[in-house]
């Protein structure tokens, strides 16, 4: 196939649908905004999970993870599939990947040509004489760059800090300037986070233009598209690793010479299951039979999809199972475990002052409202948030009789969804290791297990580690 395109992909780390294009004012981001007005940018794409490794599973494979079996995160995958990348190198491109994996597997031989950098490369004309997609994961934005300096904060729970040998973007934001979404408590703590991680994302922005600038001096600019996505939202409570609009709903600009629009904007509904099917679509090269999304650009575009479909199970230690589906009106949340708090114990998020920030609070008593929902002792069995009124999705309204034809039918589109893919979710993890679906690492994780200061606990002293820990009632049901 002549003049098949290059391909550019960044992936941002936790950064979330947060840039001056998205409307952010308080964040610097020229680079990603350039990139915006170069191409279009998608308005409605959503991340199939909210933390790292499972939403990454699906964008190398076109699979749903709680059909393949990269769902817990973390977790092994025994007999991994096919990335898109081994379709693309039998279709003769070059692959460049030489940053974050992070697949819940180890990827089969044969999937990338080398793991060098190669923005030099690019810069200097230099890249491969044939058609080439070359990968870049910016991790200035991940959770842990948002952690606390040493000396702060002192003898909170958990608490880590970040590496004083590791050099982070000065702090540059006033936390006066910027926003605090309603399920998150207005506080000086919380505010310093949510600055923090703007300072990331100026680094981050910064790290962009340096990639558009290589793409602009490589001779090969108008023959390359250049791809901007994230895995999932920043890390804060409720939006890693939680399957709510701040969590996969994410930015994606994308640009084309000749083929897209620049400064256009689409409101398509687009899924991160999606994004493998389009890049083969692009370069023209099939798409396989066992992909579950389909290409919302080149040769085989397919038509928009009605529902984006998301969700969330073990994390690290701390075991759930929440599964999503949405419309551009209407979030219904399914909580199989709603005797499992939102807020019990994982060490990771435990780093996060903003966490601990909630819980201090909480203990006192001086939460409330949409700030306090998160940590109730149990959640509801269903959650239904209007999204024109509601976008941050706090007020639930999965018992209103005025909404049951609305909860009614999400429900039935979910289920219909689930058992299409025939959802690993349900499966005990001990069952799938059984099997040999994945590898044995529950000890591992298992041995995360603490408890939270009494002050701190709600429901469960401890993380819920699978099924067989719930006291009295096992059902998975309301």
């Amino acid at each position: 196939m002549p003049n098949r395109p290059n391909i550019v992909l960044i992936v941002g780390e936790d950064i979330g649908r947060i840039a001056g294009c998205y409307g952010a004012g308080y964040v610097r981001s020229p680079n990603l905004d350039r990139l915006a007005a170069r191409g279009c940018r998608y308005d409605e794409a959503y991340a199939t999970y909210p933390v790292c490794a499972p939403s990454r599973s699906t964008m190398v494979t076109g699979q749903y993870p709680m059909k393949i079996g990269t769902h817990q995160m973390r977790s092994t995958l025994v007999h991994p599939p096919r990335l898109f990348t081994h379709e693309l190198r039998d279709a003769g491109y070059y692959v460049s990947w030489p940053t974050k994996l992070d697949f819940n597997f180890e990827p089969t031989s044969g999937w990338r040509d080398d793991d060098q950098p190669w923005i030099d490369r690019l810069r200097a004309g230099a890249m491969p004489g044939q058609p080439w997609l070359a990968y870049v994961n910016l991790a200035i934005t991940h959770e842990s760059s948002m952690w606390p300096d040493e000396g702060e904060y002192p003898g909170r729970e958990g608490l880590d800090h970040w590496n004083p040998k590791e050099v982070r973007p000065a702090r540059t934001t006033d936390p006066a300037d910027v926003p605090v979404p309603p399920y998150l408590p207005d506080t000086p703590v919380v505010r310093g986070d949510i600055a923090r991680h703007a300072d990331n994302i100026a680094e981050l922005d910064w790290q962009v233009g340096e990639i558009l600038d290589a793409v602009d001096a490589s001779g090969v600019a108008d023959n390359t598209v250049v791809v901007f996505l994230s895995d999932h939202g920043r890390g804060l409570p409720r939006e890693k690793r939680w399957p709510y609009s701040a969590g996969i709903h994410m930015p994606l600009l994308i640009s084309w010479p000749g083929v897209i629009e620049p400064g256009s904007v689409s409101d398509r509904l687009v899924s991160w299951v999606d994004v493998a099917p389009t890049f083969l679509s692009i370069a023209g090269t099939p798409i396989p039979s066992d992909y579950d999304g389909s290409a919302f650009l080149g040769a085989t575009e397919a038509p928009p999809r009605d529902y984006v479909f998301a969700g969330r199970d073990r994390m690290d230690e701390s075991f759930d199972r929440v599964r999503v589906v949405r419309d551009r009106h209407f979030h219904y949340v399914r909580n199989f475990y709603p005797q499992i708090p939102y807020c019990q114990r994982n060490l990771y998020m435990e780093n996060m002052p903003t966490m601990q920030e909630l819980r201090r609070l909480s203990a006192a008593g001086d939460l409330s409202g949409a700030s306090a929902v998160f940590m109730p002792a149990r959640k509801p069995a269903e959650e239904l948030y209007d999204l024109r009124s509601d976008p941050e999705c706090v007020h639930n309204l999965a018992l209103d009789p005025h909404h049951a034809d609305v909860r009614e039918r999400m429900g039935e589109e979910l289920d219909r969804f689930l058992a299409e893919i025939d959802d690993l979710g349900a499966c005990p993890e001990r069952d799938l290791v059984a099997k040999g679906v994945v590898v044995d690492r529950i000890e591992e994780f298992r041995a995360r297990l603490g408890p939270l200061p009494a002050e701190y606990q709600r429901g469960y002293p401890m993380a819920v580690f699978e099924p067989a820990d719930l006291a009295d009632d096992q059902s998975g049901g309301a």
